[in-house]
């Protein structure tokens, strides 16, 4: 049985990664790397399939926005990053042997016509009980309910006047 479509959030510092960034990679594809929390490096290595949808957030933007969406194209394998000295994400315990860290590849997928900001979704009832509006909320990988996905892509693809 084919396991159900889920949806994601992906954070990303537009300094560090950009979705101008992702847009401008060969095929509009990049590794999604660097991730160096275990609760959401399990994530990525155990619930994250092929095909799933990422809403592509900008976390250090005032205010911060979902730029569009992006596809998962490659599951999890091992972040190589980690092992290479003088990478900034770079982790001195992993190795290829022993690569602890995983990422996946992600695929633009469609920007927003009007990017869809955090106090705009803190606004909506709409979007009651998402991992991102909770107080706390710090994983930079984060499932999302289906529901509050298609709101969110809904709001950022408006019809501009």
């Amino acid at each position: 049985m084919a396991k159900k479509k889920q949806y994601w959030l992906f954070k990303s510092d537009p300094d560090d990664f950009s979705w101008q960034d992702l847009l401008e990679s060969p095929d509009q594809t990049a590794c999604w790397d660097g991730v160096r929390n275990y609760q959401a490096r399990n994530l990525i290595r155990d619930e994250m399939k092929e095909g799933d949808r990422v809403l592509f957030y900008h976390s250090q933007l005032k205010p911060p926005v979902v730029m569009g969406t992006a596809v998962i194209v490659k599951e999890s394998y091992p972040d190589d990053t980690a092992w290479e000295e003088g990478n900034k994400h770079f982790d001195k315990r992993a190795s290829e042997e022993n690569p602890i860290w995983q990422m996946v590849d992600i695929q633009a997928e469609k920007e927003f016509n009007f990017p869809v900001s955090l106090p705009e979704m803190r606004e909506t009832d709409a979007l009651e009980g998402m991992m991102l509006l909770k107080r706390g909320s710090r994983l930079s990988v984060q499932p999302v309910d289906a529901k509050h996905f298609q709101w969110i892509v809904k709001r950022g693809n408006r019809k501009k006047a």
